[in-house]
Order: C-alpha cells, then structure tokens, then sequence
C-alpha cells in the first residue's frame, strides 16, 4: 500500500553554524547527516540530494512580514493555503476563529477521509489534556483541530498501553519523568522508530506530531536541545531501518524555526527543513518552495491512482 507518513517536528529552522546558539551545529546527528550527504542541517545547507533522500530548505514566511508561528504554520502544512497571508499575520500558539473555520472547511485528514482512505494522527494523549479540551479550558493546535474536523479519533492513554499508539516523546519516558506513570511502557528511541512506522502503516495517511522540540526552543538551553536532537536522530535511526523506499514517502518537516537559535526563546524567520524519503522523493520535491505546497504535493501522490 501507498502510504505517507509526516513526521511534524514543531519549531525547528535552519540557522547559521554557530556552536554557542544552535545545536544543529554541535549534536551528534550521524542518521540525518548521513541522509543530507554529511552536511549538518545549517542555513547553508542548502538542497540535498542523497541515494535515500532529499532535503528541501522549505519558506514558512510566504512574504508575511514577521515570525511565522504554530497555528497559522500548521494550518498552511495541512490546507495548502497561505493561511498567514489570508489571515493578514502570522498566527499562534492555538487557532483563532479564522484559521479554525480554514481547517473546517478543508483539510488534508478531511480529504483523505473523502477519498476513502484512512488516516490518523499517531501521538496519545493523556487523561488531562482529553479532559481540559472537552471542558473547553484548551482549544486544539491546528494539526489536531484538522484531524480532529476530518472524525478522527484522538488517541489516549489506553491506545499507548496497547500499542496502538505512542506518545509524544516517542520512547514513553516522558510520561514516567513528567506525568508521573511508573508502568507505562518505555521504548528505546531506535525501537520506537521502528514502532512508529509499523503503526503508519496500517493508515494511508499517518502523522506524528512532535512539540517538544518548539518548549526546548523557547525554554531550554543549548545542552537540552542537543541532547533532544540525539534522540531524535536515534528515532530517525529506527524508522529508516524499518521504512521501505517503495511502500510510499516518509515526511519530516515544521511550521516555524526556534530551536536552531537557543540564544532569546523566539520564533526565527529562518527556512525549515522538509526531508522526503521513498522512491518518489524527486518528483514529491520538484516545485516544493513553501509550507503551502506540502498538501497539494501530498494529494497529487496519494490520491494518483484514483484519477
């Protein structure tokens, strides 16, 4: 089966080669270098071309003055429309009522359910975020408000306990050290890669949101972020070992930069990375320029054979 897995990493950019600010430029990344022809994920990296993959310095500005942000970012991945430009700024951390009423009215999860197919967003959450969103004390980021208008269901705690779904760190150990769980399970990061694909593929369309990196870029400090990307790229070590070129694309991309640049806690206006593996990954990449191409390009793979 044709199938595309996006992996969503919120708040990270392509900032300059400085070694006091960006962990890019220190951590220890041999799984993603590797895919990126051994050039470190810099703003001079440019477009890579490697045998597995290519990365594509990808514009989250689309020619709106200021720092692109979550909810406006988000909305433009998953609609395809400059969100940002139609609004009249950049947007976040949440949705207003503009960018809620975009994500009704179309999305990516919406038209994937319309063409039949099966989609679902891979994270869990916990009790206390199902219940402060059903008491309406929190609204829904944007990838979550999109799938949930496409009737998606929003995993939970039993579906981590069952396997069905992981949690937002990948390896479980956050929900022991910050939700205080002592029996949950806990996955290597090469384990839960493998995991993480393994679940992609019983939808035609599976995401995996990860925001932990965007509370480092504005809370932690330079050793924090380092020490998140290296679980990252052990995660990133994981999904490649069990991902196979021809079963569809893998996507790894954000809606905004922060945690490239450790030095003041804000949002950049640098490029965001999007990493394209599968056999596919050339023609998914051509006329790839901003966060406004990834859902059109996504349907244009995806919904192919139905035309």
């Amino acid at each position: 089966m044709r199938h595309i897995l996006l992996i969503f990493i919120d708040g990270i950019g392509l900032g300059p080669d400085d070694p006091a600010t960006n962990p890019f430029a220190v951590a220890a990344m041999p799984t993603l270098t590797a895919l990126t022809n051994g050039q470190r994920w810099l703003s001079d990296v440019g477009q890579q071309t490697s045998d597995r993959a290519i990365l594509v310095p990808t514009d989250p500005r689309m020619g709106v003055p200021g720092k692109p942000q979550s909810a406006s970012g988000q909305a433009t991945i998953l609609t395809g429309r400059v969100v940002p430009e139609l609004i009249g700024e950049h947007y976040g951390p949440r949705p207003n009522p503009p960018i809620r009423e975009m994500l009704a009215a179309d999305n990516f999860f919406k038209q994937v359910v319309a063409h039949g197919l099966s989609a679902a967003l891979l994270e869990a959450y916990p009790p206390q975020w199902h219940t402060a969103i059903n008491s309406g004390k929190r609204l829904r980021s944007s990838y979550q408000q999109a799938a949930h208008e496409a009737g998606v269901i929003i995993f939970e705690e039993a579906h981590f306990r069952s396997g069905d779904a992981l949690p937002v760190d990948w390896t479980g150990e956050a929900w022991r050290s910050q939700l205080g769980y002592t029996d949950t399970p806990v996955l290597s990061p090469f384990e839960a890669g493998r995991k993480m694909v393994a679940l992609s593929r019983r939808y035609d369309f599976a995401m995996f949101p990860h925001w932990i990196t965007d509370y480092i870029g504005h809370r932690g400090t330079l050793a924090d972020a380092v020490r998140l990307l290296e679980l990252i790229d052990g995660v990133m070590a994981g999904a490649l070992d069990a991902w196979d070129a021809d079963e569809g694309l893998l996507i790894l991309t954000s809606d905004h930069g922060n945690m490239e640049d450790t030095s003041h806690g804000k949002h950049t206006e640098n490029d965001v990375p999007t990493l394209i593996v599968g056999a596919e990954k050339a023609a998914f990449a051509d006329g790839l320029t901003t966060l406004a191409d990834l859902t059109p390009h996504m349907g244009r793979f995806l919904f192919a054979d139905q035309h």
